[in-house]
């Protein structure tokens, strides 16, 4: 893998992020800093390429430029997709992951599990799966009565024949291609940049057409746009997705926070802060609708949110 760059500010830099990371690149360019040379260790965080990663990193890199007290002198961020991002930190070549979505990663960070730990949930119970508008669902339209994938054949057509998925770095791109398979369904899959994804999203809702699209929360499209998630008859089991026949609900995931064994020996008040690191996710939708909607740096988004939720830091910073 190419050496780490330092990347300009997040929200700036969210459209480059995304083709990167669709492109499944090792890393591209621009620059982030969280402090600029004190004393203390480098860091080199991957960032994966949807929104929360890039507000859960630029609040951690924020809270470190405070407080120089916990041990690093800067933060260097790569963009990644999970894979060659887990690939880097079993390498040794990645100290910081965040937003690991687990279980969607648990396969991943269990190959790494000799340089790089878990160290705290962000966040649980976020739910993903399969959304339709709710406008297409109402009484005269073309997916009246449409409440449960089971369904999604008798209304192939007016979907255009295809379920609009994110990006192929994803772990649930290959997820919902075996759920595919598994319900039986004559769907064709179609996958891009989660940007493209979202932009077709868009487009869809603004004509008032029909669209079926895999999201996850949390996500700003929410706050954005009402939409329906179908009904999943049956629940997810732990080898549905692997060994299993893909014929289940998607499991509701968290995130959390992971580091090298680098980062625990060497900036141990800086490891200690992520094990106290959280965030509610009622207050992450409004701010990423921010950071894609309206265009506000990542960086501006993490420094208000900080500066309105001093207890919160307090918490992380407690000793």
């Amino acid at each position: 893998m190419p050496a780490p760059y330092r990347r300009r500010p997040a929200g700036r830099a969210l459209a480059s992020l995304l083709v990167a990371a669709a492109a499944l690149t090792a890393c591209g360019g621009a620059e982030q800093a969280s402090g600029g040379g004190g004393e203390g260790i480098t860091i080199t965080a991957a960032e994966f390429p949807w929104s929360a990663a890039a507000l859960t990193t630029a609040l951690i890199t924020e809270v470190t430029a405070q407080h120089p007290e916990l041990g690093v002198a800067e933060i260097e961020t790569t963009a990644l997709g999970p894979a060659p991002a887990w690939a880097g930190a079993q390498r040794g070549d990645v100290d910081l992951l965040t937003e690991v979505a687990l279980p969607n990663q648990q396969e991943l960070a269990d190959q790494a599990a000799a340089t790089v730990q878990i160290v705290h949930q962000t966040y649980g119970d976020a739910e993903q799966g399969w959304f339709v508008p709710t406008y297409a669902t109402q009484p005269g339209q073309p997916l009246a009565g449409l409440t449960s994938v089971t369904q999604l054949n008798d209304y192939a057509a007016a979907l255009g024949g295809k379920l609009v998925d994110a990006d192929p770095s994803f772990i649930t791109t290959e997820q919902n291609a075996k759920r595919l398979q598994g319900y039986g369904l004559d769907l064709e899959q179609v996958t891009s940049s989660e940007a493209a994804q979202l932009a077709e999203l868009r487009r869809a809702y603004e004509r008032q057409e029909p669209i079926l699209v895999y999201l996850y929360h949390p996500h700003w499209v929410f706050g954005e746009f009402e939409m329906t998630q179908l009904e999943e008859p049956t629940p997810n089991t732990p080898d549905c997705l692997t060994t299993g026949d893909g014929a289940c609900a998607m499991p509701s995931y968290s995130a959390s926070v992971a580091a090298s064994n680098r980062v625990r020996d060497e900036a141990p008040a800086f490891y200690a802060m992520l094990q106290r690191f959280e965030l509610p996710l009622a207050d992450i939708e409004p701010l990423l609708k921010r950071i894609d909607v309206d265009n506000e740096d990542a960086e501006d988004v993490a420094k208000d949110w900080l500066s309105a939720n001093p207890d919160a830091v307090a918490q992380w910073l407690a000793s």
